[in-house]
């Protein structure tokens, strides 16, 4: 039975790498009755181990989330271009002018995944481990199911959602261009698809029988209502909604610029390297045609982050009905327990 047909809530917390999503998120929306996430894909293993070990089991399922291997770059040419943009920006600052990092474009997988496996066969590991920016094997399903875990895969076209369906995944998280953080797309260099999150899940539920969890700008119990009645739709997964949460670890900057909610949002690889929604700055409307050249450049701006000028604060289109409030409440209003309203929806509920 799919972890997803056990939840109270069909309510997911969705993993947000690069700090809100850590484990006193994920125990207080598995208590909600709602599924919580850790965000592995880009912590080093060093300090993702420890946080499988933080999770309280008793709390309920819970999740983890790893960033598939990406390949590397046939050529550095558009990445040192990059680079030689951001020169002035450092130059005007007194700092060392910007060099092309080395990067593990593995994400410390294998560490990652073997250490998932050893916390599920301990009885302390998640219920469920969620792919991005790629698929599992079919020797990498066949070992989650091994220890119980399921095995899901983020998508964003029908055709990624065929090829998770042939190695093995127990359900398809459909992440439509309202979502903010990455698009999931399967390489750096794809286009992301634009077609709004109702139409890909229709699309995605042509070609699979697989559960489906809708993600993308569902930030309020009337948008959350009518995603579930789309074709496959088995739950939810909503990240900005919980970015102001009690719990979450979102930083203080970020969190003044969620609440202030001044700033629109835009995808573009600006932020990183990657297409990815975020609060939009000066940096990124001037330069929103950026080449691929993630995470060099997200590793590059990191000297400049602390300015508004290069704030890192990536949320969806709908960013501004975040509630500040403890986690389970954010649950329990997304779901309707806390008589919100979710009677009749249009596009701008």
């Amino acid at each position: 039975m799919s972890i997803l047909s056990q939840l109270a809530v069909p309510v997911i917390a969705a993993p947000m790498a690069g700090g809100p999503s850590i484990p006193r998120l994920v125990e207080a929306v598995a208590r909600a009755g709602g599924l919580g996430f850790l965000a592995g894909g880009t912590l080093p293993a060093e300090k993702f181990v420890p946080q499988l070990g933080e999770v309280d089991p008793a709390a309920g399922a819970w999740g983890v989330n790893l960033f598939a291997r990406q390949n590397p770059y046939h050529s550095l040419g558009q990445v040192r271009e990059v680079a030689r943009l951001l020169e002035p920006y450092f130059a005007e600052r007194g700092l060392e002018r910007p060099r092309v990092p080395e990067v593990d474009y593995d994400y410390g997988w294998d560490g990652k995944f073997a250490a998932v496996l050893d916390s599920a066969r301990a009885g302390r590991g998640p219920a469920v481990v969620s792919c991005t920016f790629g698929r599992f094997t079919l020797e990498e399903t066949a070992a989650l199911r091994e220890v119980g875990v399921e095995a899901w895969v983020t998508v964003t076209h029908e055709r990624d959602a065929v090829a998770a369906a042939r190695a093995g995944a127990d359900a398809l998280v459909v992440q439509g261009p309202e979502a903010g953080g990455h698009r999931a797309t399967w390489t750096v260099e794809t286009l992301p698809d634009l077609r709004p999150l109702s139409a890909l899940v229709d699309a995605v539920a042509e070609v699979t029988d697989l559960p489906l969890v809708a993600a993308g700008g569902l930030t309020t119990p009337r948008r959350v209502a009518r995603a579930l009645t789309w074709p496959g739709v088995a739950a939810v997964a909503c990240g900005s909604a919980f970015l102001l949460s009690e719990e979450a670890g979102t930083s203080a900057a970020n969190r003044q610029l969620l609440a202030a909610g001044e700033a629109d949002t835009e995808t573009t690889r600006a932020f990183s390297g990657r297409h990815a929604r975020g609060l939009e700055t000066a940096f990124t409307r001037a330069h929103r045609e950026l080449p691929p050249s993630y995470p060099q450049l997200n590793m590059m701006l990191k000297p400049l982050r602390g300015e508004p000028e290069f704030a890192y604060c990536l949320a969806g289109e709908n960013y501004r009905d975040a509630k500040s409030a403890p986690a389970g409440e954010v649950v329990a209003y997304l779901s309707g327990a806390d008589g919100a309203d979710r009677g009749a929806v249009d596009d701008g509920a």
